[in-house]
């Protein structure tokens, strides 16, 4: 087990030459593949520490390419134990690199490998490999070639035929893609399973999971009539936890055929959890492998977010069935086709599944915490990358949720009608293919007779537009004038940029009556400017401007005063109603973090008049009155100054909860009801009980740290327990103690509980936080093993603005560290830790001095991973 306390101090650790470069992998130089496989058969005998693969592939020389006699085979850390050719053994094959290179004469052959693999020695958890006495598979996107030989890209799509064979008392449930077809015993002990998945399907969904695993059962009736048996797979202990992700599947089942008109077509959908994954969830075709945070939960347990992240990810995955599996992506350039119009599905569905005000609110803000700083940072990247070293790193907010706004542009162009013939085109057209973004923007025009071509720049343009906006009224003409403008900063490796098409949603507010004085409209802005004329105007306008956050840019414009403020309290759009309380505490916080003297006012008047409204729901007003993140707030300025953004928000957070205690404490002694009732009233109840506790920490630190620990000790549920710890955290005094104790004390045998004991800690904002993480790091149940457990600490601490940037580089060490040490075991997990480093020019010189100096340390270290070696390298460019 690696420990952080193990690796070298930064002085005294031995020089180390640069990693060797590494090949990069460019979008333009796709070709077809020269070899398909129509058909492969795999035949498993498993075992922890040794798992024997015999594969044999009937391959066929593609028309479409233009290749020779040469079948490449991918592979990492493989050896062939036998090679045979149309049943013959072969010897015209050689290794080049981690590659099988067989010379083949003919058009068709069938080719037959034998390989052994170490599943328990898998510390990347790519591949096959162990997880608590259990195997499972992670194939995408190049884990395939750790199994086995095979032309291991997404454009070979194949019919897979699996049979597995393992120690029945270790292995009793076997599963992989597909549909069962027969099962049988053998003498001492063992048993055998066949599977056979009728869909051509590429090597990355592929899957397989051999344990002692219990199953809770459902079945769901397609639109068809046909019944599918569904079966979430676990350990015993763990199936009372099944049951919300279970209604999720349902209910994700019956909104994909009434939105999208998707049936799902085998008998059967498996899912199993798994606690040592590198990602939330994968949507292999048939058995979805999820990692245990996204299915187990109870009240006691799981916070309300645990569970609406829960549906949304259950969600997500199902819906790939048809937007992944059933019509995949052509290359790894192309993987926001799937997860940009995946993400954009779920976020529908979670949308009608609860608020969708409050949904598009929550989309937004990961957007702007996570997205924009990836857009205006070294790793800027188009939704459609043009080039790659490790695709792994592509998993990225860019491609993931800039790519959903990109579906939700076209959606919002053509309309709801259009969008859906759109989309009902493109799966009729591609089904059982490898497609592009291309062919899905294709689709749409041909189905709605809309040219949508200018839009294809949103998808090889990286940065985040900034829009100019300004109304001018002339109250004497009755008519308003909407000058608008757009540019996009430099990103790397495109310094000249192009105009983007950008629908912006606009209505003009009237300031006494606070209705619509002129109605909603598209306003698209497809040029460097935008002129837009407004006329009958008989009182004076309020812009309401990218009403539902239309488009992914940044609106810059000034405001008279008072104009926010009256846009929070009677916009109709509940959007723009939270983007105004938005904007007025960030002119608090931009003046405060500049040395300003900052105006609390507007912001005060504009929160008590949402505590006190009747007509707004609990959830909408507690992300109305959510203070912007320190990290969003540091967007915003040329030079970032942590201390002096973190001294602004207490400051503004003193000054709210000691001018609106009354209000506050109302809303933070709302009873919620019992911990188990997930209805929206009750959810939302919740949440702005903790956020009002937060703010009332703000202004009295005592007051919050006893309501808190009151909170507390009377929770029913993980939501009010966790809400009330989070703030306990950030305060000193004996009340911060007891708590985390009692929470340790209660949960210890429940990892995932553990995980957020670990994460509270990292995230507190407090000067003794940064001692306390490097004190976890060394704590018994800290392990870098665990990617889930990484997250929790340092993933935490690498986003707590405020702590991680302490001025003496600490925190810099301290992540630098992790990330050297994990990279040895899991370069996936660790490459995802690097970012936060590569923000170091836009801070103060000492700083940025200090987090340079950390990140060459890890870009020199010794062996680095294609993973790290490609973050850090591009970060000090």
């Amino acid at each position: 087990m690696a420990d952080v306390r193990t690796l070298p101090d930064a002085e005294t650790a031995p020089e180390a030459p640069p990693s060797p470069t590494h090949a990069t992998i460019r979008r333009e130089d796709y070709r077809p593949p020269d070899w398909l496989v129509p058909e492969i058969a795999l035949n498993f005998t498993l075992g922890i520490e040794r798992t024997r693969v015999q594969s044999k592939l009937s391959v066929m020389r593609n028309p479409a390419a233009s290749g020779g006699a040469l079948l490449r085979l991918n592979g990492d850390d493989l050896k062939p134990l036998g090679v045979w050719v149309d049943g013959q053994t072969s010897d015209a094959w050689e290794m080049d690199g981690g590659d099988l290179v067989v010379t083949l004469d003919g058009d068709a052959h069938e080719v037959a490998i034998e390989t052994e693999i170490n599943p328990a020695a898998n510390s990347k958890l790519m591949g096959l490999y162990a997880s608590n006495g259990m195997l499972c598979t992670q194939c995408e996107a190049e884990g395939f070639r750790r199994i086995t030989f095979f032309p291991d890209r997404p454009d070979v799509l194949s019919k897979y035929r699996v049979r597995m064979e393992a120690d029945e008392a270790k292995f009793p449930i076997l599963l992989t893609n597909g549909n069962p077809i027969a099962t049988g015993k053998l003498d001492g002990g063992l048993h055998w399973a066949e599977w056979e998945d009728p869909f051509p399907k590429p090597s990355y969904l592929f899957a397989l999971v051999a344990g002692d695993l219990k199953a809770n059962r459902d079945s769901f009736t397609t639109m068809s009539g046909r019944k599918v048996d569904l079966a979430i797979w676990v350990r015993e202990a763990d199936l009372p936890k099944t049951q919300h992700a279970m209604g999720s599947l349902k209910a994700s089942m019956d909104w994909d055929e009434r939105v999208y008109g998707r049936e799902y077509d085998l008998d059967l959908f498996n899912i199993v959890a798994v606690s040592d994954f590198n990602m939330g969830a994968m949507e292999n075709k048939g058995l979805n492998i999820f990692n245990s945070a996204y299915v187990l939960a109870d009240p006691d347990t799981a916070t309300d977010v645990d569970f609406d992240n829960i549906s949304r990810v259950v969600a997500h995955e199902y819906f790939h069935n048809w937007s992944g599996d059933r019509v995949t992506c052509r290359d790894w350039f192309q993987l926001s086709l799937k997860e940009g119009f995946t993400v954009f599905r779920d976020q529908g569905f979670s949308a009608d599944m609860g608020s969708a005000a409050v949904k598009r609110i929550e989309d937004v803000r990961i957007l702007r915490m996570v997205q924009f700083p990836e857009d205006s940072g070294p790793l800027a990247h188009p939704v459609r990358p043009d080039s790659y070293i490790e695709i792994s790193n592509f998993y990225t907010a860019t491609v993931y949720n800039k790519g959903a706004e990109l579906i939700r542009m076209f959606r919002t162009v053509l309309g709801p009608e259009k969008f859906r013939a759109g989309t009902d085109l493109y799966f009729e057209r591609h089904d059982g293919q490898a497609a592009t973004c291309d062919d899905f923007v294709k689709s749409l025009e041909d189905a709605s007779g809309v040219d949508l071509s200018a839009f294809k720049i949103w998808y090889s343009q990286a940065g985040t537009p900034q829009i100019g906006a300004r109304l001018d009224y002339d109250p004497d003409a009755g008519t308003a004038t909407l000058l608008l403008d757009q540019r996009v900063a430099p990103t790397p490796g495109q310094p000249s940029k192009q105009t983007m098409p950008i629908p912006l949603r606009t209505a003009l507010i009237g300031e006494e009556s606070g209705t619509e004085i002129a109605p909603e409209q598209l306003v698209m802005v497809d040029g460097l400017s935008r002129e837009v004329q407004f006329e009958g105007l008989k009182e004076a306008p309020l812009l309401s401007i990218n009403r539902g956050f239309s488009a992914p840019v940044v609106i810059h414009g000034s405001r008279r005063d008072g104009e926010l403020e009256r846009l929070a309290q009677t916009d109709t759009d509940p959007f723009a109603r939270y983007e105004a309380m938005q904007e007025l505490a960030f002119t608090a916080l931009l003046d405060g973090a500049r040395g300003e003297q900052p105006d609390f006012e507007p912001l005060i008047r504009a929160v008590r008049n949402t505590l006190q409204s009747n007509e707004l729901d609990p959830a909408f007003k507690a992300e109305a009155i959510l203070l912007p993140q320190e990290a969003v707030v540091a967007e915003r300025l040329e030079v970032v100054d942590p201390d002096a953004i973190h001294a602004a928000r207490e400051q503004l957070r003193a000054a709210l909860g000691m001018a609106l205690f009354d209000e506050l404490s109302k809303a933070q002694s709302a009873v919620s009801g019992s911990g188990a009732d997930l209805s929206p009233l009750a959810k939302g109840t919740r949440r702005l009980r903790t956020v009002s506790l937060g703010l009332i920490a703000g202004g009295n630190p005592a007051e919050g740290a006893r309501l808190a620990k009151a909170q507390f000790d009377a929770a029913d549920n993980m939501t009010d327990r966790q809400g009330a710890l989070g703030i306990l955290v950030s305060l000193d005094g004996p009340e911060r103690a007891d708590a985390l104790k009692a929470f340790h004390d209660r949960f210890e045998n429940d990892p995932l509980v553990i995980d957020k004991w670990f994460a509270l800690q990292a995230a507190a904002q407090r000067p003794g936080t940064l001692d306390e993480v490097e004190r976890l790091a060394s704590h018994p149940a800290f392990t870098i093993q665990n990617p889930n457990r990484l997250r929790a600490l340092g993933g935490s601490f690498g986003a707590n603005h405020w702590v991680f940037n302490d001025a003496s580089g600490r925190g810099y060490r301290f992540l630098a560290d992790l990330v050297i040490a994990a990279d040895k075991i899991n370069p996936q997990i660790a490459a995802r830790l690097v970012p936060p480093l590569g923000r170091w020019r836009r801070f103060e010189p000492k700083r940025s001095e200090l987090m340079r100096e950390q990140l060459e340390r890890v870009a020199n270290s010794r062996g680095l991973s294609r993973d790290v070696y490609e973050q850090a390298s591009k970060s000090l460019v």
